[in-house]
């Protein structure tokens, strides 16, 4: 379901550049990752997100079609 459930309000995720940011979010070694303007949108927007995330880098989950099913999870198919 997305953040928003209004039948007045639309929230528009652009899932591509969502899914790469979070897929360079995962293969950042350094500890300024958490710095990233993604961790930043999603705790705005959809903190649980930020907590999968950090979940996703401790299991090593690097796989963009994984990231990619998360985020189509969350925040709908395409429309």
């Amino acid at each position: 379901m997305p953040p928003v459930a209004n039948p007045f309000i639309r929230v528009t995720v652009d899932r591509d550049a969502l899914v790469d940011e979070m897929v360079a979010y995962l293969h950042d070694p350094r500890p300024s990752r958490n710095e990233r303007s993604v961790v930043k949108a999603l705790d705005e927007i959809h903190p649980e997100s930020v907590e999968v995330l950090e979940a996703m880098l401790l299991d090593g989950a690097e796989d963009r079609e994984d990231v990619a099913a998360y985020v189509a999870a969350v925040f709908g198919e395409r429309d």
